[in-house]
């Protein structure tokens, strides 16, 4: 018998910037801004932002395990719309596989952004709710470098 699982979800989070929609799409274009709120912090995130691209970046915790972080740009509509797919891993173990859409439309003062992830968390290593708690911690991370 297989201890394999698969947890099916999908969530939605809501964010407001008091930034343009440009700036904002900017800020997961460019590799030095998205370093700094999404990635490792420390320079550590390749970062090929066009359709067909792909994205990379390793994060290790004070306990020693590594996290791998691989995604693949599918459709990217500038200062409107990115899709894309990624996995993660901890250590050698898959722990997702999701599809992720960020919308951004102008708002009054800034941007409203809508990112969508439809994932499949394997075997019990992760969950939809600590994929969802965590996303919204890098939304924060972004408002922070936007200054919002």
């Amino acid at each position: 018998m297989s201890d394999r699982s698969t947890e099916h979800a999908t969530f939605a989070i809501e964010h407001s910037y008091r930034a343009a929609p440009d700036r904002v799409f900017a800020a997961w274009a460019e590799p030095e801004q998205k370093n700094r709120w999404f990635g490792t912090r420390d320079g550590g995130i390749d970062l090929d932002f066009r359709p067909g691209g792909s994205e990379r970046f390793l994060a290790e915790t004070p306990d020693g395990t590594t996290y791998t972080y691989t995604a693949t740009y599918k459709d990217i509509v500038p200062s409107e719309r990115i899709v894309y797919t990624y996995e993660m891993y901890r250590d050698q173990d898959r722990i997702s596989v999701s599809v992720s859409t960020v919308e951004l439309r102008p708002a009054e003062g800034g941007t409203a952004l809508t990112y969508t992830e439809q994932g499949v968390f394997l075997d019990g290593h992760d969950t939809a709710a600590a994929r969802e708690h965590g996303t919204r911690e890098v939304l924060d991370h972004l408002g922070e470098e936007l200054g919002s």
